[in-house]
Order: structure tokens, then C-alpha cells, then sequence
């Protein structure tokens, strides 16, 4: 569609002014400060805006407008200086960049433009909306169940989420790695969106909208089983005194009151860098190495920072499969599709209930919850391969289309 000069004008002025008032803002300003996640988000921004444009001219505007935005705060508003404040900046900066480029390139660059900047918005405001649907589920969930979650977790005969949080208490170089990678998982999702993007618009779009709705999908999940993670739980217990195996073998098992974010089952970390890892075919060997690594480090950070129950993680395979099939738009209603949000959907529902009503048949045998996990983790990576060829043969029977009705048309 193409938009009249006086639009994309008006358009800009909108953004450059939201971007300008979102940086002299005392309220966001203090958020971004003390909020990495936030400073990640918009961090993202400069990766997804010059990786799609990588130019010395980019690259001086983003840093001239930040500049000027530091100036500002820290000059003129004599905000305290900070170091997350200026990635903050150079995102804004980044922001404003794409909706020039957007609102004023032509051609295919235009159309990967306007996504590159669709998606940036949409992801800082499914962020900026995180703390009110944690709230929300907090407040319509006041009991929580992870009392259900460490039983499976302990049934194992090893309680993988304390020996990880001994690793990371114990060898912090470690740690502080694998937190790096957790809280800069903005950046991995739109490196994969921008490498999506060079390789045509069409084929990013389902992987963009598999980034931006695992949040909201993941939040109605957060309400059928609310879960905090062992550090909530055992507070300075964890990571050096967990219960022993006996103990935990005869723990009650109910929910309890406990303060804090239902934001553990299943771990949406996990499900994001599985779907960028996925995404990442056909992208270049550094951005699938990056990819991968970013699938490593999480499952480390996840359960090394006490966040996530191992369980957690394992459910995380069917959600992330769940979405991905859900976004696979170019396919329609094939087998391969159905096949795959049947299987993500009912074997997560299907956790839910087994951890909920049934989670002291684990306990019979360590061999019966470590087979479960298997079965599951395995049968999701051999229906997204099932799917993902679904898809590859689709596009390039799409391609090779192409041309054909272009030589009829003229």
C-alpha cells in the first residue's frame, strides 16, 4: 500500500514524539533502568534495524539520536546516569530509524521495513503489557502448585534445578554467562526475525508471529497451572538444602499461598529460543551457532537461577511446538500441520494433568518420569522436522509458481 507524502510525514513526527516522550519520561526512564529485560527489548532494536540495514549512515543517525536523548536526561533533567539508559536511548533511536526507512523506501526494502518496524512496536508492547498480565494472573491465582512441579523434579532421584544453582553459585563466570544469555533473549528473536526477513518478507512472517504470541498464549497457560519456580519456594534454602529424596517422596502435596509471578509452567524462555533455533534454518552458520547457544545457556539459566522447575523445561518442547505449528500459515489445515498443534497442545495439557492428579505415580520408578520426559522432547523434535520439510516443499513449489504467472500476466 502505498501512503501519501503528508502520511508518512505525520507518521514519522508520530513516532520521533513517542520516542522522545518515552525517553524524557521519569517513570520509564527508572523502569529501563532497573528493568534489564526492558533495556534488552529495546536493545533488540538496533540488532533487527542494522542487521537489515547495516550502513555507516544508519549507524551515525541511531548514534547522533541517542545523543541527543542522553543529553536531554542527563543534562537538562539531570536523571542519574546509566549504562542499560543508553542502550535504551540508542533503541528508541533504532525505533524512529525503521519508521523512516519504513515510511520512505521503496520496493521490497520498503515492505521488509515496515515489518522490521511492525514487529519491533508489537514486541515492546506485548513487554510493556508483561507486568499488568502477571499481575492480573498473580491476582486470579493466589494459590500456586509448585509443590506438584518439585515432586516430579525430585521423583527423578536428582533435583536438577539445585545442582544447577549450585554450578552457578559455585563457578560465577558460569553464571553470570548464562544470565547474560536469559535476559538477552530479545536479542536472539530479532536476530532470527531480521535473517527471516533478508531471505523475503513473506517467509518471516510466521516467524515473527510465533515471537510475539508465545507471550499472550503463554499467559493463559500460566492460569491453568500457576507456578512460581524452587527460589520462590525454598527462598534461602535454595540452592545448598532442598529436601532429600525421602522427604520430598512423602511431601503433601497442595497448592500454597506464595507471593510472586505465575510465570514458570511452562518456561516461555525455553519455547522462545526453540522457536528461534527452528527459525534459524537456512540462515548463516554464526546466526544458527548463535541460536543454539542461546537454546544451551537458557536451559542452564532456567534452572540455574531458580526460576524453572527441569519439568518446566520439558513442557516448554510441546508449547514451543504448539506455536510453531500454529504459525505455520503458508501450509493451511495439512496433516503436518494439524499433526503438530495436536500433539504441542495435548501433550501440554496433558503434563498439566498428570502433574496435577497423578504426579505420585512417578515415584514408583526414576525410569517412569526420565521416559516420560524422553518420549516427549522426542516426539516434539520429529513432528517440527515433519513440519518444517511441510514447509520448505511448500515454498518452493510457491516459488516455483512465481514466475509462471508472471509470464502469463504479461
Amino acid at each position: 500500500m502505498k501512503l501519501s507524502v503528508p502520511i508518512r510525514i505525520a507518521f514519522n513526527v508520530v513516532v520521533a514524539a513517542a520516542a522522545l516522550w518515552a525517553a524524557t519520561s521519569k517513570r520509564l526512564y527508572d523502569i529501563a533502568v532497573f528493568n534489564v529485560l526492558v533495556s534488552m527489548g529495546l536493545t533488540a532494536v538496533i540488532v533487527l534495524h542494522l542487521r537489515l540495514k547495516p550502513s555507516w549512515s544508519d549507524a551515525a543517525g541511531v548514534a547522533a539520536g541517542a545523543g541527543t536523548l542522553a543529553l536531554i536526561d542527563f543534562k537538562l533533567l539531570h536523571y542519574n546516569f546509566n549504562a542499560f539508559a543508553l542502550l535504551s536511548f540508542l533503541g528508541l533511536a533504532s525505533l524512529v530509524a525503521l519508521a523512516i526507512r519504513a515510511a520512505w523506501s521503496r520496493g521490497e526494502e520498503s515492505a521488509r521495513m515496515r515489518l522490521a518496524f511492525t514487529f519491533a512496536f508489537l514486541s515492546l508492547s506485548v513487554d510493556a503489557a508483561a507486568v499488568l498480565f502477571h499481575a492480573l494472573t498473580s491476582k486470579l491465582n493466589p494459590r500456586v502448585l509448585d509443590l506438584y512441579l518439585y515432586s516430579f523434579d525430585a521423583s527423578l532421584r536428582v533435583q536438577l534445578s539445585f545442582l544447577m544453582g549450585q554450578a552457578y553459585a559455585t563457578w560465577h563466570r558460569f553464571g553470570d554467562a548464562g544470565m547474560f544469555v536469559y535476559i538477552g533473549l530479545p536479542v536472539v528473536l530479532a536476530m532470527v526475525a531480521a535473517g527471516r526477513l533478508l531471505h523475503g518478507s513473506k517467509a518471516a512472517i510466521p516467524a515473527m508471529a510465533a515471537f510475539l504470541v508465545t507471550a499472550p498464549i503463554g499467559v493463559i497457560f500460566y492460569n491453568l497451572f500457576p507456578a512460581l519456580g524452587p527460589t520462590y519456594i525454598f527462598g534461602s534454602r535454595f540452592p545448598w538444602n532442598p529436601l532429600t529424596i525421602n522427604e520430598a517422596g512423602r511431601l503433601r502435596l497442595e497448592p500454597i499461598l506464595v507471593a510472586g509471578y505465575r510465570n514458570a509452567m511452562p518456561s516461555l524462555h525455553i519455547a522462545w529460543v526453540l522457536l528461534a533455533w527452528w527459525f534459524s534454518r537456512g540462515l548463516s552458520v554464526w546466526e544458527r551457532s548463535i541460536a543454539m547457544a542461546f537454546v544451551v545457556f537458557t536451559a542452564f539459566a532456567t534452572l540455574g537461577s531458580g526460576e524453572h522447575y527441569f519439568i518446566d523445561l520439558v513442557v516448554g518442547f510441546p508449547f514451543a511446538l504448539f506455536v510453531y505449528g500454529l504459525c505455520a500459515f503458508p501450509l493451511g489445515w495439512r496433516q503436518e500441520r494439524k499433526a503438530a498443534l495436536g500433539l504441542g497442545l495435548g501433550l501440554t495439557l496433558g503434563w498439566f494433568a498428570a502433574l496435577r492428579v497423578g504426579v505420585k505415580l512417578f515415584w514408583l520408578s526414576p525410569i517412569l518420569p526420565w521416559f516420560a520426559c524422553l518420549v516427549t522432547v522426542a516426539s516434539v523434535l520429529i513432528l517440527q522436522q515433519w513440519l518444517e520439510q511441510a514447509s520448505e516443499t511448500n515454498a518452493l513449489l510457491e516459488g516455483a509458481r512465481e514466475p509462471a504467472v508472471a509470464v502469463s500476466v504479461s
